[in-house]
Parts: structure tokens; sequence; C-alpha cells
């Protein structure tokens, strides 16, 4: 899908020196010349400003409905934009039937590269065969789809390491509380991405791990108005809760605002995954006691950078599997990038 060129300044400018010279009915070789190389070098300019491609690429998120994935697509449309790509964004809100729709939709148009985020990491396999059946490349983000799909169908994954930020927090809450506590999860089991988070907490508590005894473990959707009801009910079955992990900010977001209406703000500290803007803004005001870091951003010139590689024939993929790395974000961090993911 090519784009079209745009007129420069510099363009206008030679057709109205073209118009001039016609309209004085000039001879001359010099001016005639000069005319030709003021067009080419017009010309040279005009191609240096504006980069033009004929390659196409989708993302097949599962959701826009979270600042995560939609600053993941503002940055791939970006990236696209700057290098003349065609750029296409699928949204099914969460529907798997809408998705595998979408990704039959992908493999049927033609694209150069597609990039996914699962609504159902075990879900979408019939989906990634058509696209790669198609032979057009899949670059799977920030979720990863089931082993057995990676290996057959997808390109490359990269995404944040969920493991390490699951276990920067879990280390984090056995320094908050050396004696242990009494705690609750909220998670989102299946996302492949949350239950890696899930599974690096409880390896983060480490040998104190049997200090801490999680009351109430339930599935938050990773939604504010989801988690909170859940949350609510977890604080009024156990007055005595200490703690909640929560594996994305919406969910940690559910949580506080439970907690904010039991009136007990201050007194059960809140864990979270993300650190989106919210997540830095509820970090400041003290909603959240601790909060480890997606890299979406990150994500995304990872993913684009490869794709546009591969499809220029640099097809050599070092590695199946890219983690970036996670950290916990403090506060004075969070006030420097309030407005931004990382």
């Amino acid at each position: 899908m090519k784009k079209s060129l745009r007129f420069t300044a510099a363009g206008l400018s030679v057709c109205m020196m073209a118009a001039m010279l016609a309209g004085c009915g000039s001879s001359s070789s010099t001016d005639t010349t000069a005319a030709a190389d003021a067009s080419e070098a017009a010309a040279d300019t005009q191609g240096a400003e504006a980069k033009t491609s004929d390659l196409s690429f989708a993302f097949c998120t599962n959701t826009l409905n979270n600042t995560f994935q939609s600053s993941i697509d503002a940055k791939l449309s970006e990236l696209c934009k700057e290098n003349g790509i065609s750029y296409t964004c699928l949204d099914p809100d969460y529907d798997l039937n809408k998705q595998l729709s979408q990704l039959s939709d992908c493999a049927n148009s033609g694209y150069d590269a597609v990039f996914v985020i699962p609504v159902d990491s075990a879900g979408i396999t019939s989906g990634l065969a058509e696209i790669a059946d198609a032979g057009i490349p899949i670059f799977n983000v920030d979720t990863a789809v089931i082993d057995d799909d990676i290996e057959q169908f997808v390109t490359q994954f990269v995404g944040t390491n969920a493991y390490m930020a699951g276990q920067l927090v879990g280390e984090q809450m056995t320094k908050d509380y050396p004696d242990g506590a009494k705690i609750a999860v909220l998670d989102f089991p299946s996302n492949e991405s949350c239950v890696d988070r899930v599974n690096g907490f409880l390896e983060g508590l480490g040998d104190q791990k049997d200090k801490f005894e999680i009351v109430a473990q339930q599935d938050g959707g990773a939604a504010l108005d989801q988690s909170m009801g859940l949350a609510e009910d977890i604080i009024t079955a156990n007055p005595d809760l200490e703690a909640f992990f929560c594996i994305n900010d919406p969910s940690a977001l559910g949580a506080a605002a439970a907690i904010k209406a039991a009136n007990k703000t201050g007194e059960i500290g809140v864990y979270s995954i993300d650190a989106s803007p919210d997540g830095k803004q509820a970090l400041l005001d003290g909603e959240f006691t601790a909060v480890a870091c997606q890299v979406p951003l990150q994500i995304a010139e990872y993913a684009f950078d490869a794709a546009e590689k591969y499809v220029g024939g640099d097809t050599a993929i070092d590695e199946k599997k890219v983690y970036l790395d996670s950290h916990l974000v403090e506060k004075e961090e969070a006030e420097k990038t309030l407005n931004d993911w990382q």
C-alpha cells in the first residue's frame, strides 16, 4: 500500500518558476537548464523529506480500553508513519471470536507483518495458523501465546519480563511485612503474562512465603470495576486483611477504591504491576504501596525494528522470546515520568 507524496514548498516553487518562464516565452538554453536543475533538486529534497514504502503492518490487540495497549498502538502508528508504512489497528475488546475473525481478515489482506496480543493465550491457534499459512510473519507482543503456537507460528515474541516484575513486588512485600501478613491476590488466569506475574510474586516471597497467608485469590479480569467489587467483598470477609497483590494497575486501582470506601486507606497495602500514568499518580498519592513497571513503548519499538528488518530480508532471529527488564518505580521516577509509560 503506497502513500502518495505531498507537494513540498520546494516543489511548488518549481511549478511557479516553470510558469513564469513559459509566460515570458524565453528560449534561453541557460534558463531552461536552470529550470531543469531546480526541478531535479526539488525532487531530491522531496524524496529526502518524505519516506515512502509499499509495506503494510497490522496490530491485532486484545483491547484498546487500557492505556497499556493504546500506548503500544500509538507508538507503532508513530513508527510506521515515520517510515512511510501503512498501519492498521484492530480491536476486539476482549472478544475471542471477534479476534479470531480479525486474524482471519489479516491473513487475507496481504499485510507484510502482524503484531498480536491474544485475548486468550491458548485460544487463537487457528487465527495464527491462517496468518502463518499466508506467509505473513507474526510478532507476538506483551502476552505470549502458548509455547506450541510460538514454535509453530510466531516469528518472535517481545514482552516485559512479567515474572521479574512479580518477583520484584514480592520481594518488596517481604521487606514491608517482615513478619508476614494476610494478603489477597487479584489475578487474571486466562492471560499468560498475568500468570507469570503471580508466579513471580510467589517466588519473590522466597523463604518467607509461609508467613504470608493468601486469604483470597480471585479473577479480577484485569479491570477496575470488576476488581473493585471483588476487593470490597474480600475486605468485608477479612477485616484483618493487610495487603493486596494485583496483576495490573486497573485491578490495583479497583482494590484501592474498595479500600478507600472501607475507610482503610493506609491500613491495607496495594502492590501492583504496570506503572501506568494512573498507577504512578496512585503511588504518589499513597494509594499504592509499590509498583513494578511494564515497558509497552520499549516493546513496540523493539518489535517494530525486528519486523522491519525481517520483511527487509534480514530473517535471522537470534532469540525466539525477548523479555525486557522490569524495575520497581520509586516516587522520584514517578514524579518525573508521571504522564508517560516507559
